[in-house]
């Protein structure tokens, strides 16, 4: 049975690839996207932006940073 960390973890990894093949994507985009209230996305690209793999260039649009990453 999946945690909801590992829950958490896989969410915000697809966020992560969604970004990374979209280029640069809305607060709004994501919500839609992936069904889930903008607090829990919100708390989704902290995360991402905290560990310096997603930043936002202006005001509710995110995009991937250069930092090298392996998906597995």
């Amino acid at each position: 049975m999946e945690t909801s960390t590992d829950r958490m973890l896989n969410r915000i990894k697809s966020v992560y690839l969604y970004i990374k093949k979209r280029g640069t994507v809305s607060t709004n985009e994501l919500v839609e996207e992936f069904g889930i209230t903008p607090r829990t996305i919100q708390r989704d690209l902290n995360v991402l932006e905290y560990n310096k793999l997603v930043r936002s260039p202006s005001r509710g649009k995110w995009t991937t940073t250069n930092k090298k990453t392996k998906v597995s």
